[in-house]
Order: C-alpha cells, then structure tokens, then sequence
C-alpha cells in the first residue's frame, strides 16, 4: 500500500492512496488545482486512479474531485444525500459501502453533523490482514477539534447529530486505530484545530476536549464556538454544487 496525505489551500489536507501491487488507487477531498499533482503521482507508482471521493461537499475550498475524475476517468463519489442537489451526475456512496481497491478496501461511514452527506473512510490493506489501518476523517473529527455544525442553517440540531456520529460510530472503533482529518490549524471548518495532521482513535478519545462532554455540554459548546464562515462560502458551495469554477464575488 502507498499513502499519500497533500497539504493544500486553507490549511486544508487531500489524500491519495491504493495498491501499488494490483494497480488501483483512491483520491480524497482534493482543492481545485491540484489535479495534475494527483495524476503525476499515480503515474509514478503505476496506480491509476479508480475513485475520486469528496467526503462532503466543501464551503471552504473549491473541489478538484469533479475535474480529476474527468481527467483519469474515475467514478467522482460524494454521498447518496446529494442526489438532486448537484449539477453532474456522480456515483452515490451509502452507508457501509466497500470500495475496493486492488489489496485495499475503503469502507463508507455515513458521519452526518457537519454536514448532512459527511461521510468518513475506513480503510483496510489486506495484505497486513482484515483490521483497519485508517480512518479518513473528512471534517467530521479533526485533531483536537471536531467540525462545525452550521453549514446546514441548523446549528443546534447539527451539533446534536454530530455528537450521535462521534460517540457511535467513531469512538467504537480500535483506540489504535489513525485518523487523518481534512484539515488542521488555519481552517476555518472547525475551532481549535491542532497544527498536528494525524492522531489516533484513543489519543483523541482521551485529549480532545469536545468528546469527553455530555451530549448537552458538547452542543452548548460547539454552537458557542462558531468562528466566522469561510470566505465566499455560499459562492464556493455552489459552484461545487454545480461543477463549476465559483464567482466568489457573488458570495
């Protein structure tokens, strides 16, 4: 297996990775931009790419995922949520789906509170054996931090969702088990964000300070502490809606 995590624009972390042996390999959450970056890369290791994979769709950066699975003639994968919202068709993700890539299997979370189609990768290379490696987070848990629950207009409702998410699917998972999120200190996507780009499931369980309180506690604090929207936002989140390069002066 080869792994791959690419700081890009607004502190924001994209990811690209697969199977080297058979020749297949996802991207992640890539910015608008770098899309020759991820097709250089699966030249070099001899994996093309064979999912593109968005694990929302993003306010504070403009997607590269759409063009790059034009580009290396890739399914372009956000959750099944979003069916009717966008302007291209895409290849729908549910819940507990199992992408396969070569000797690595992604499977789907369905992680809503940040937004309503979060969703977060479990990924498995089977040559060391059937137990996750790692969990791509997208913005649903950072480290130190957790995501912000107001992109959908319904912050306290959000927020009570991602605290379910987290406590439930997240925090039942291996204590060993490494996170990579989307994003570190600088975002904008969420509020005390480490500089640090990975962590691990028990490290965070026992020093973020957001998954120790009460579901109560944990909305109170997190609609308390919404720092400014993204620059733009509405423009960016609608041209990834539609596929298109965004008129941020339309925000």
């Amino acid at each position: 297996m080869f792994f791959r995590q690419r700081a890009a624009e607004n502190a924001t972390l994209s990811y690209f990775f697969g199977c080297t042996g058979i020749g297949r390999s996802v991207a992640v959450d890539v910015v608008a931009g770098d899309e020759d970056w991820f097709i250089d890369e699966a030249t070099k290791v001899g994996a093309p790419i064979s999912y593109v994979i968005d694990t929302h769709v993003h306010a504070g950066h403009r997607s590269g995922g759409l063009e790059l699975a034009r580009r290396a003639g890739a399914p372009y994968c956000l959750h099944e949520s979003n069916r009717g919202r966008t302007g291209f068709d895409f290849t729908p993700l549910t819940d507990g789906q199992r992408l396969d890539a070569g000797n690595v299997v992604v499977d789907v979370l369905h992680t809503p509170g940040h937004s309503p189609d979060s969703v977060c990768l479990l990924v498995r290379d089977l040559r060391r054996g059937d137990e996750p490696w790692f969990l791509v987070t997208g913005d649903t848990l950072f480290v130190g931090a957790v995501g912000r629950p107001d992109l959908a207009g319904r912050e306290r409702e959000m927020a009570a969702q991602l605290h379910d998410t987290l406590h439930r699917k997240l925090l039942t998972l291996p204590t060993d088990l490494e996170i990579y999120p989307g994003h570190q200190a600088g975002s904008a996507c969420g509020a005390g964000l480490s500089g640090k780009p990975a962590s691990t499931i028990g490290f965070e369980r026992r020093f973020n300070p957001m998954l120790s309180m009460s579901r109560d506690a944990f909305v109170e604090a997190l609609v308390a502490d919404i720092a400014p929207p993204p620059p733009g936002m509405a423009a960016i989140v609608a041209a990834n809606l539609r596929g298109v390069l965004p008129d941020v002066t339309q925000a």
